[in-house]
């Protein structure tokens, strides 16, 4: 089952001529996500093909870079004549500051716009086989990260072992598979356990939007397939980012190899960078042993499933 991460936006606060401010979209099996929407974020999406079906926004904090992208987009909804509704995720004591920006010129949007509060452990969005968590952050106004977190899969089917045991193809399998108990023609029970191996984990995208490095970050989710951290500066930098409540690329690397990450994705580059992001890499590969990259405007990630434990 697919699931793709498109990196729309990759700038820090101020846009350069190569990158757009804040935004990720995430599609998953006919759900499309979106984590902030920084200004020009509606462009974006036609640039890289994303299509405007998203049905949940999740914003991290109201910092104009992440969120000045929303009436645009909303605007571009409508002329799309949509009906269907956003559900818009916030930081606690951000609603009101939202709302006043969904509404930004007395322009009310021809659909459902809703907008929910969530902190630091709330499941802000549940659907089918994953879920949204918020976690607590650490940037200078109210601010959260999510986690996409997928459910654990079945446990691979053993045929060959099924057969050995009498079990008929047929439904039977399927009851097993499902985690039942079966009883065979001359009285033999075979148990799902028989048959099924242990639960396969699902995957993990975590984000963090703006932050200094947290705790929370590692707690969120265990061994996440891909991590989307706050690099905004460089080691040199570092008391720039201690001061301005972000991190950089050397703090956000510690993190990922604290939280076991397969990838780390470095994100919301300052613009004193421009296109120099060696030294983002180079600090960071020093103390994070998986796959490391500044990801690019446009850019796709597909996240493949881990592999079943031993």
């Amino acid at each position: 089952m697919p699931l793709r991460v498109t990196f729309l936006g990759t700038a820090g606060a101020i846009p350069t001529t190569e990158r757009n401010p804040s935004s990720i979209h995430v599609s998953r099996k006919g759900e499309e996500l979106l984590f902030d929407a920084g200004e020009g974020t509606q462009r974006q999406m036609m640039r890289f093909g994303t299509g405007f079906s998203v049905s949940q926004l999740f914003v991290t904090h109201l910092h104009g870079d992440h969120v000045l992208g929303i009436p645009g987009l909303l605007q571009t909804m409508a002329f799309n004549d949509r009906e269907k509704p956003l559900a818009i995720h916030t930081p606690h004591g951000t609603r009101r500051q939202l709302k006043g920006l969904v509404n930004a010129l007395n322009n009310r949007p021809s659909f459902p716009v809703r907008i929910s509060e969530v902190g630091d452990g709330d499941v802000a969005y549940r659907a089918d086989e994953f879920e949204i968590r918020a976690f607590g952050t650490d940037h200078d106004t109210n601010s959260v990260g999510y986690a996409l977190v997928e459910d654990d899969r079945k446990g691979r089917f053993d045929r060959e072992r099924a057969e050995e045991l009498g079990v008929p193809a047929g439904p039977m399998f399927s009851r097993l598979h499902e985690g039942e108990t079966v009883e065979l023609e001359d009285g033999t029970v075979v148990k799902s356990e028989q048959v099924v191996g242990e639960p396969r984990p699902g995957r993990t995208i975590v984000y963090t939007g703006d932050t200094r490095p947290t705790a929370a970050t590692v707690e969120v989710a265990d061994e996440p397939d891909l991590l989307i951290h706050d690099a905004t500066f460089a080691a040199d930098r570092a008391d720039r980012a201690a001061k301005t409540a972000h991190s950089t690329a050397r703090q956000a690397a510690e993190l990922a190899s604290r939280a076991g990450a397969d990838r780390l994705a470095l994100m919301h580059l300052s613009s004193r960078y421009a296109g120099h992001t060696g030294d983002h890499l180079a600090e960071a590969r020093e103390v994070f042993d998986g796959e490391v990259f500044v990801p690019a405007d446009g850019d796709e990630l597909e996240i493949p499933y881990p592999n079943a434990p031993e």
